[in-house]
């Protein structure tokens, strides 16, 4: 069975910094694009940052840029977020998801983690 799951989400103050991780389970991601996304209570999902299969080309929604940093860890079938500089904005359920098709807002992920919880204080 394919799973996703997320880890590292919490409370945190506004400037502060976080790292999520999402650990592939089931099968190898060494050959899929990952990708994190957010959802902020009464909003739409939105893209946060993606990272290609190899070598690591990476994308970022323009709110990130600069402060978070999107990395893989191949052997480990893991990916990260790490986030710096949060803001109340930022506050959202996390998801990160595999595809084999690209790592962009619009790219069709084929998995889907659960989500974590991110709430930054002001």
């Amino acid at each position: 069975q394919v799973q996703l799951v997320e880890s590292g989400g919490g409370l945190v103050q506004a400037g502060g910094s976080l790292r999520l991780s999402c650990a592939a389970s089931g099968r190898s991601f060494s050959s899929y694009a990952m990708g994190w996304f957010r959802q902020a209570p009464g909003k739409e999902r939105e893209f946060v940052a993606g990272i290609s299969w190899s070598p690591g080309s990476t994308l970022y929604e323009d709110s990130v840029k600069g402060r978070f940093t999107i990395s893989r860890d191949t052997a480990k079938d893991a990916v990260y977020l790490h986030m710096n500089s949060l803001k109340p904005e930022d506050t959202a359920v996390y998801y990160c998801a595999a595809g084999l098709r690209g790592w962009g807002p619009t790219s069709p992920y084929d998995y889907w983690g659960q989500g974590t919880q991110v709430t930054v204080s002001s």
